[in-house]
């Protein structure tokens, strides 16, 4: 997809909307290119990060009843895997070697997932010191008390769908995949009927609008799940949105035909048993307009409803990692680093086999009869009346610098394309200088730094658009009337390093002299009136 030559946004709903229906030839053919195209890769993308464990033979898998996901990019000399022919590998043998994997991947992807959200971010209006008088409210509720209202409205609808945690796994799916999908969900006939049940109880505008957000969820869409339908006049914009997802249903499987053949077979096939009983799954496919919401069991409609609140918008909101020009979805974080971290594995896997070789001393025994069954201990005496007879010690633990500078190397390059040194988690080695202030230490971390500051630009335009999405429901329900310009929100990110309190005491002092109102000055030293969710 490729952007207008125009500078004006093209409107959501401009030519109408997509043709997602079952069976419809642009439904098939996002669903296919998703499963046969982006479901793989984003697949391997997770395999990499989290570097699953799966059940093996002990004589597959070298002595170990598991074998990890990153073995797939070990060479076929060490996992013994032969070619497509039959033949061996190389001429080094086809026999498993022994694997090591270290997983170099994980603990910096979460090292920067700490970094953009290891501490509450706060949600603040930016509706001015007067405030606007919105349609059905009175001229009075203005000002402080009126960004009060909206905050704990968002606040309440942040935390119900998970909070700081929901921030920390959206971070996640974002470093790994390169994108997430923000989706908003309303119980819309309970928000009315909890809207209009309002006035009977007496409930106050701040009050109405806390109970309204009980009935709104920000949930998560996967990647894997997630099937965009791009606006292809504008790469930026989505005119429908596919969440498709296998869920297990509550009955076993029915057997098949070769299932029920199996029992008459079994003595052909070495006495083998019956499969064992399977459950079942269904797919189910949820197809979102700007409009409607439909809802499909194997292409079989179980609900469909319209979306009176979303003012003609898609209730998705699409994060990008690390925004990529013309592109729908972002960078991540874990691609680039996937060929350094099978060169890391091969070497340490590598080195590995050279310790087995080498850690311990062999012996080369000529003339010796019945040595093969000789015990090699201290204070064992082997005689033979053979003159030329000799016994030869080899092997040990020998250096090789080499391979020691060439693993190094590969774990620098794993620092500077990820921007996260080993400093960053903790790992305090040499070389790093004198880190007695503030300064030094930013300095050390100045990759981790401007990275974390570039993606709080996208994942904090994210949160400000769910945010709104979030205002527009609750103003068509009628349960916190607001207008568009009072939708907007800034984020106050806190600082990712840790603080010095005597500097901050410091900062916060000089705000007081200033005039600055208390409620900012107790915000510098920490004190957030006991908020502990996203705001």
């Amino acid at each position: 997809m490729h952007p207008t030559s125009a500078s004006v946004p093209v409107p959501h709903l401009e030519g109408g909307e997509p043709d997602l229906a079952p069976g419809s030839a642009l439904r098939a053919m996002l669903l296919d290119e998703h499963e046969r195209v982006t479901r793989p890769r984003l697949e391997r993308l997770w395999a990499y990060y989290r570097n699953p464990m799966t059940p093996a033979s002990v004589t597959s898998s070298g002595g170990r009843a598991y074998r990890l996901a990153q073995e797939a990019g070990l060479p076929p000399r060490l996992t013994g895997r032969r070619t497509a022919g039959g033949s061996p590998p190389d001429d080094r043998g086809a026999s498993r070697r022994e694997i090591v994997i270290e997983n170099d991947i994980a603990w910096r992807v979460q090292t920067m997932v700490d970094f953009m959200f290891g501490k509450p971010v706060r949600i603040e209006s930016t509706i001015g010191p007067a405030g606007d008088v919105p349609r059905g409210m009175s001229g009075g509720e203005r000002g402080a008390s009126r960004r009060g209202t909206i905050e704990a409205a968002l606040d309440r609808v942040w935390e119900k769908s998970g909070g700081i945690a929901l921030l920390q796994d959206m971070a996640l799916l974002g470093h790994v995949y390169g994108h997430v999908d923000l989706l908003l969900r309303v119980d819309w006939p309970a928000l009315v009927t909890a809207v209009a049940a309002a006035p009977a109880l007496g409930s106050t505008p701040g009050a109405l609008a806390d109970a309204a957000a009980e009935h709104l969820r920000i949930e998560l869409v996967e990647p894997r799940r997630g099937v965009p339908v791009p606006d292809p006049h504008d790469y930026r914009r989505l005119r429908g949105y596919l969440i498709r997802a296998d869920v297990p249903a509550d009955h076993a499987e029915a057997p098949t035909a070769f299932d029920r053949l199996v029992p008459a077979l079994r003595p052909l096939f070495g006495g083998a048993e019956a499969p064992a009983a399977r459950r079942a799954s269904t797919v189910i496919t949820e197809t979102i307009t700007p409009t409607s919401w439909r809802v499909d069991e194997d292409d079989r409609l179980i609900r469909e409803e319209a979306l009176p609140w979303t003012d003609g918008r898609l209730p998705v909101v699409h994060v990008q990692n690390i925004a990529q020009p013309f592109e729908h979805a972002g960078a991540s974080e874990v691609e680039p680093l996937i060929p350094l971290q099978d060169e890391l594995n091969t070497r340490l896997s590598d080195r590995a086999s050279r310790v087995t070789m080498q850690s311990f001393k062999m012996y080369l025994a000529k003339g010796l009869d019945g040595f093969e069954g000789a015990v090699v201990g201290p204070g064992q005496i082997w005689s033979t009346d053979n003159p030329d007879a000799s016994v030869q010690a080899f092997g040990g633990d020998g250096q090789s610098p080499s391979e020691e500078s060439h693993i190094a190397e590969v774990r620098q390059a794993l620092d500077k394309i990820s921007g996260v040194p080993p400093l960053a988690s903790g790992v305090v080695q040499a070389k790093i200088g004198n880190l007695s202030s503030a300064n030094a230490l930013r300095i050390t971390l100045m990759g981790i730094l401007s990275k974390t500051a570039r993606k709080r630009v996208t994942y904090g335009r994210g949160i400000a658009e769910m945010s709104a999405l979030i205002l527009t429901a609750l103003d068509a329900a009628g349960a916190l009337r607001t207008t568009p310009a009072e939708r907007g929100v800034r984020l106050r990110w806190p600082d990712p390093l840790p603080e010095d309190e005597r500097e901050r005491a410091f900062v916060a002092e000089a705000k007081a002299r200033l005039g600055v109102p208390r409620a900012e000055v107790l915000r510098t030293l920490g004190d957030e009136g006991g908020d502990a969710g996203v705001t």
